[in-house]
């Protein structure tokens, strides 16, 4: 097969090196890459939103299959252009149309979705200029801490969660005075929910479902899960607290009906849907749905499938899953992310890394990196995932950590604690 993998960062790296281990594969393009994507396959340079250029493109190029890594493609609907098209229309592409992205596109749409289908998940209101004062009072009535969410795309970085009433009211009006531009034009108040997180990926063909691995990410900046948001600082999988019994209610009362509810409303799903859950007192909670592959889980959730990958994408654009078991390697993986210095905010780019290994036992993956003149370096504030294996995760992480400290550039910040809370 021909693949054209869209994106650029962590995520993926670790599924163009998954890719390039099938016996399936015999090219393999991503666009538009990054300095670690080119060790498995041929960047190009292919704007990922213009949609006219990656058809014809893929036509040239005799493309089988294209797989998004990032939302913003799918929710702009590549694949209905893709699909819609008599020329590509033969493409397999994994993920969903631009329907089934709103569970994703949109946190409003997702709510009222679990609640058709009654998905577990906090009570909400919806807010916008209109119903402020609503909302106001909402806060008002009360207790913290309060969670604010965008309701549109904000690249993992919509979520606020406040203790203080006061500071949440303003919040609220800076969020709906476009914070976060237009993705916060609607803003959804969430009850908050005191429990550990956990993140539980499946790949549907839209009747049928294969879990992945489960994993658990770091979001915050600081150690001890302090300071603002990120895209993601590191991740555990499997986190050590998810037991086959709490396994069984989310498959049961959350996996289940969710790929039940995509079949009712029609929506054509083939591809990742990624559940990020809440175990409060043992009991599970929908906190949102993406519907792709989350960066940093991929680069410990793809290292543990040891089954064909890209057999496992065509079951699903077949809708054949039913037939399809998954052979997981049963060591735990930790990733530890290094960042830009002032990452999630202002940061410099252009600083060369060094020191990467050539010889290790964990797996280095590029995500915010280009090359220039045979120099790998920086280009965005994730700036390379260290992956290590271990019979659970302390060790793991010791051996990512070995390797975070070797590896050099300006400015670089990695948390030590990721697994504090496990």
């Amino acid at each position: 097969m021909n693949i054209l993998l869209l994106g650029s960062g962590g995520r993926e790296h670790a599924m163009a090196r998954s890719f390039a281990k099938s016996k399936r594969l015999n090219q393999l393009y991503i666009a538009p890459g990054n300095a670690g994507t080119s060790q498995h396959g041929t960047n190009i340079s292919l704007d990922i939103l213009d949609f006219d250029i990656i058809k014809s493109w893929s036509q040239d190029k005799k493309i089988d299959m294209i797989i998004v890594g990032p939302e913003a493609p799918l929710v702009k609907g590549i694949y209905d252009v893709i699909k819609g098209d008599e020329a590509t229309k033969h493409i397999a592409v994994i993920g969903p149309s631009s329907d089934g992205a709103m569970l994703e596109g949109s946190k409003s749409f997702a709510k009222k979705f679990m609640s058709e289908f009654n998905i577990p998940t906090a009570s909400y209101l919806e807010v916008t200029k209109d119903n402020l004062e609503e909302g106001i009072n909402y806060l008002s009535n009360n207790v913290g801490p309060y969670v604010l969410k965008a309701d549109g795309l904000a690249a993992g970085k919509g979520v606020l969660i406040i203790d203080d009433t006061q500071e949440a009211i303003n919040s609220l009006k800076v969020m709906l005075a476009g914070q976060f531009g237009q993705a916060s034009a609607t803003v959804v108040i969430e009850q908050f929910l005191d429990g550990i997180e956990f993140s539980v990926f499946a790949l549907t063909d839209g009747k049928d479902y294969v879990i992945l691995p489960v994993a658990k990410d770091y979001k915050r900046i600081g150690e001890g899960d302090t300071g603002l948001n990120t895209g993601g600082m590191g991740a555990v999988s499997p986190p050590p607290f998810v037991t086959d019994k709490l396994m069984q209610k989310v498959e049961n009362r959350i996996v289940k009906p969710t790929i039940e509810g995509i079949s009712k409303r029609g929506f054509d799903y083939v591809g990742f849907v990624f559940i990020g859950l809440i175990k409060v007192n043992n009991e599970p909670y929908v906190i949102e749905y993406n519907c792709r592959m989350g960066d940093p889980e991929t680069e410990v959730v793809f290292p543990r499938i040891q089954s064909d990958v890209v057999d496992l994408m065509e079951a699903a654009s077949r809708g054949t899953l039913e037939q399809v078991q998954i052979d997981i390697n049963p060591l735990t993986a930790a990733a530890i992310m290094l960042v830009s210095g002032g990452y999630p905010e202002a940061y410099q780019k252009e600083k060369f890394v060094t020191n990467i290994p050539t010889t290790y036992n964990s797996i280095i993956f590029h995500a915010g990196t280009k090359m220039e003149d045979e120099k790998i370096m920086t280009n965005g504030g994730r700036v390379i995932a260290i992956t290590s294996f271990g019979e659970d995760h302390k060790v793991a992480l010791d051996s990512a950590k070995k390797i975070a400290e070797e590896i050099q550039f300006e400015g670089k910040y990695y948390r030590k604690d990721i697994g504090f809370d496990l």
